[in-house]
């Protein structure tokens, strides 16, 4: 017995050691979550208007947007809105803008003459608006602008809408200004083309389909109604006002951000006297639909942030 006790003892360590020794529990490493990049921006169109005079309203917009660092990322103009537009593009400063903006006078755009009326197709050539933008914005190419910027003019023959979005800056602004009847149409770019808001008014398709992800649109549209018409000109310019009116009704509703400067659809659109007027408008305008704005680009970054963001 005691042989057979000293054999189990001796053979204990033995059995021990064949054992399977469990393995060590290992913690569970914590995954490594990579740094949060930038949060994504849209990208921000201006779309501006036409309105003749009425266009320094523009100026007061975008000084307000400028002041508030609201990125500008791309512009896009019909008749004055283009003029306005591409100043703007060519130095980003709304300094300039202004300083730029508020030297012009009517007798800088339009050269009227009996002839032109007699001998052509409208009282005014436009020669002196597009010798005035080339003296007074230095790139001459609009793919030289700081800013990507298309004018918007229409083809007379087809009824077209083009976008004039390359060669010279100074043609492209006298094709989309060219208000029938008042400026003679433009040869550009083997078309003959007359104002922009012939068609489109505010351009904000053009906005949509060059990317833009959030439109502001600055509507400076005269008010319809207009008792005091005596000549061929009021005839004419009361015309357009019709016409621009009724396209800006079915286009404005595509904007993210419809900015209309208050208390200036009473200005005629020869009336070059109402500059500082029309400025504080569009100023006071834009301070109102700022918060707005903000709401807007901040629920457009709060989507894509998530949309961006990997499943756990």
């Amino acid at each position: 017995m005691r042989f057979v006790n000293r054999i189990a003892l001796a053979a204990l360590p033995l059995l021990f050691a064949c054992q399977t020794v469990p393995p060590a529990t290992v913690p569970k490493a914590t995954p490594i979550q990579a740094p949060l990049g930038p949060p994504p921006k849209p990208r921000i169109a201006l779309v501006l208007g036409g309105g003749a005079a009425r266009g320094f309203a523009h100026v007061g917009v975008i000084r307000a947007l400028e002041q508030e660092k609201i990125p500008i990322d791309m512009i896009i103009g019909t008749s004055v809105g283009s003029l306005i537009g591409a100043i703007y593009a060519a130095d980003v400063s709304s300094f300039e803008l202004e300083w730029t903006a508020f030297q012009l006078e009517k007798d800088d755009i339009f050269d009227f003459g009996v002839m032109n009326a007699v001998a052509g197709m409208g009282f005014a050539k436009g020669d002196k608006l597009e010798a005035w933008v080339k003296s007074h914005i230095k790139p001459a190419n609009i793919e030289n602008l700081r800013i990507p910027f298309a004018a918007v003019a229409t083809d007379l023959n087809w009824g077209y809408k083009v976008v004039l979005d390359k060669g010279s800056l100074a043609r492209a602004i006298r094709a989309s200004a060219a208000i029938p009847g008042v400026f003679q149409p433009v040869q550009h770019q083997g078309k003959i083309l007359v104002d922009g808001g012939v068609v489109d008014n505010i351009p904000i398709s053009v906005a949509r389909a060059r990317g833009a992800d959030i439109v502001i649109a600055v509507d400076i549209s005269a008010n319809v109604g207009n008792t005091n018409i005596t000549n061929l000109v009021d005839v004419t310019l009361q015309a357009t006002n019709i016409m621009f009116a009724l396209n800006v009704e079915q286009s404005k509703k595509n904007a993210d951000l419809l900015i209309t400067p208050l208390g200036i659809g009473d200005i005629g659109m020869l009336d070059f006297t109402q500059k500082k007027r029309c400025m504080q408008a569009g100023i006071e305008a834009t301070q109102k639909a700022l918060p707005g704005l903000k709401q807007t680009i901040d629920a457009w970054v709060a989507a894509r942030s998530r949309s961006a963001t990997p499943a756990p």
